[in-house]
């Protein structure tokens, strides 16, 4: 039996419990937000530290942030949309979310162009495309407006910090786990269906896989490659039928995306292939538990949603704030996440919020009563 405590195996001192979202034309002019703003309180923010490095939670701030997710709508988004407003509601400041109703980087644009010319301080954005997003974030950054990437990073350079939800190495190694896991004695073939085939962290999430599948454990895995859903349920559906077609020896489909996971497991069942194929990838408690009852899919994983938009928010605060730059080796402390202790900026402007959490037959329901999603 698979431990119901069984943590994906990441380099990281961090814990947390419990992805994302990826397809083209144009908006012109952005439509209004389509989700209210919140805000909190306001104070006057007290002068920031200029000895210590590492700074505690900061002070109830006056900012104006905007959120642009990959796509509105999108439930995974949603929730990180929450955190993000129980952020703006402890520390200060007013957020409002908005974005394309598809996920597609070049309508991301219109709306980073937008919230820089309002007078936004800050902008938070799960990047569609990492390359696209890039001029117009760097724009922004250049008439002063902090950026902070969340879920999926922009561009090295277009941003000051990126709150990745997990390390890297550590999601690709428990891709790799969770198929060795639930393909019959770790044999058989795989495929993986992911988001759009321009997605940052999908992309690099299945790299780190790929990598891994090639030490001798996984030897008896037949890897049969990558299709691309671009997190559109119906995409999703059509090309995890083709995936079943094409292989009609497939043991395992991996979804690293919350559209793409249920989409899977949805034809599994209906494909009457049950105990047959396996699905597991990242997806929510909510989402997923029926399969997980149903037997489609044992186990999956995923990290807190809500804490991630959480997380961005007090990035981003402390960086109006003045308490952080961005840069590599500075500290600081969220009280109410990673147990109060300190997250350290890494490489590249990298803050890690912590290893997801596998999900199962025997821990589901207690996170999809606790979560709600």
């Amino acid at each position: 039996m698979i431990s119901s405590t069984r943590r994906l195996v990441v380099g990281i001192a961090a814990v947390a419990i419990v992805v994302g979202a990826c397809g083209s034309s144009a908006t012109p002019s952005p439509a209004p937000a389509t989700q209210a703003p919140t805000t909190a309180p306001q104070s006057t923010a007290p002068e920031p530290s200029s000895m210590a490095p590492e700074s505690s939670a900061p002070a109830m701030v006056n900012m104006t942030a905007v959120v642009i997710p990959k796509q509105i709508n999108n439930p995974y988004f949603d929730v990180a949309f929450k955190g993000v407003q129980k952020a703006a509601t402890d520390i200060g400041g007013t957020v409002t979310q908005v974005g394309p109703s598809a996920a597609d980087a070049t309508q991301q644009v219109p709306f980073i162009q937008t919230a820089a010319t309002q007078g936004n301080d800050a902008i938070i954005i799960s990047a569609d495309d990492a390359t696209a997003v890039a001029p117009a974030l760097k724009d922004a950054m250049s008439s002063g407006v902090k950026v902070v990437g969340y879920d999926s990073s922009p561009a090295v350079g277009a941003y000051n910090v990126f709150v990745n939800q997990a390390d890297t190495a550590g999601i690709g190694k428990g891709l790799a786990d969770m198929a060795c896991d639930v393909a019959p004695s770790c044999t058989g073939e795989i495929a993986v269906l992911s988001a759009a085939q321009s997605a940052t962290n999908q992309n690099a999430w299945i790299a780190a896989m790929e990598t891994t599948l090639k030490d001798a454990k996984y030897s008896g895995l037949k890897y049969d490659g990558v299709v691309y859903g671009n997190d559109d349920p119906q995409v999703s559906t059509q090309q995890a039928q083709g995936l079943l077609q094409a292989h009609p020896d497939l043991k395992v489909i991996i979804a690293p995306t919350t559209v793409g996971i249920v989409a899977a497991a949805q034809v599994v069942r209906a494909a009457g292939k049950t105990g047959q194929v396996f699905v597991t990838g990242l997806g929510t408690p909510m989402g997923m538990v029926d399969y997980v009852k149903g037997g489609e899919s044992p186990e999956f994983a995923l990290w807190n949603v809500t804490d991630l938009g959480y997380l961005a928010y007090a990035v981003a605060a402390k960086l109006v704030s003045g308490d952080i730059t961005g840069a590599e080796g500075e500290t600081f402390t969220v009280p109410s996440l990673n147990n109060g202790q300190p997250y350290t900026i890494g490489a590249d402007s990298v803050v890690v919020l912590g290893p997801p959490f596998v999900f199962n037959a025997d821990n589901i329901d207690q996170y999809v009563t606790e979560f709600g999603f």
